[in-house]
């Protein structure tokens, strides 16, 4: 078992099964050491959980755990293009995108879920540069979409 995937376990969390996507695009691309991934919602056997806008249909609460589970798709996406997560050498940024209503000013709080995740499972590695945006709308109805830039070890891909 890779360090990483020790850490998942003592966090008791587990990794989604990497999904094709369902339009026409790759979930990770990977230049010069550095990994894009594709933006990832918290689509759970083909359902978003809960569905709506933050702040009328949805909570922060939910939203967070939402974020929380983007993360670890985009790991699994991660893992199945790489071999291993501890191949990882910095998590550099996310973009979150937060469905929410008018004057509601705090998409910041739902995507400290996600970057809380990471630090707890890379340590330092996982503190990163974020941008947390509010939108008045996400495919499939979601609330919450986060893509990632990360940065890997190793030789040139």
């Amino acid at each position: 078992m890779s360090i990483i995937e020790q850490r998942l376990h003592e966090l008791g969390l587990q990794l989604p099964e990497a999904t094709p996507p369902l339009y026409h695009y790759v979930p990770v691309t990977i230049h010069q050491n550095v990994a894009y991934i594709s933006g990832q919602v918290p689509r759970i056997n083909g359902q978003i959980p809960f569905p709506g806008k933050v702040g009328q249909d949805v909570t922060i609460e939910q939203a967070a755990e939402l974020a929380e589970y983007c993360v670890l798709k985009a790991l699994s996406c991660l893992k199945a293009q790489i071999g291993s997560l501890d191949q990882v050498e910095q998590i550099l940024k996310l973009t979150g995108y937060v469905q929410v209503v008018p004057n509601f000013y705090e998409p910041s709080k739902v995507l400290d879920a996600a970057s809380a995740l990471l630090e707890k499972i890379f340590g330092e590695k996982g503190r990163h540069a974020r941008t947390a945006v509010g939108v008045a709308t996400l495919p499939s109805n979601t609330p919450v979409e986060i893509d990632f830039i990360i940065a890997l070890k190793g030789e040139n891909r």
